[in-house]
């Protein structure tokens, strides 16, 4: 888990990052998992990385049966405004 939300941040990074923006320019972040209580024991994983950002977006973290690749745990969608 711990690594799949890391790559997960850095996956959220990079893509504003193309567009001229960082982190900082999160607004909003929905955390989808398959398994709410092990994402809540690597939580810092993507607390430490927002707030090295200086940012603190709305989020909501919603626990699926299943995500969209077999054997992901995490999926991050965010959105970022210039």
């Amino acid at each position: 888990m711990a690594a799949q939300l890391a790559l997960s941040v850095d996956n959220l990074e990079a893509v504003p990052g193309e567009a001229g923006m960082s982190l900082a320019n999160l607004v909003r972040l929905n955390v989808y998992t398959t398994d709410v209580d092990r994402l809540f024991e690597h939580y810092g994983v993507l607390a430490s990385r927002l707030g090295a950002a200086g940012v603190a977006p709305s989020t909501t973290m919603l626990g699926v049966a299943r995500l969209a690749i077999p054997g992901l745990m995490v999926e991050l969608e965010g959105t970022a405004v210039a």
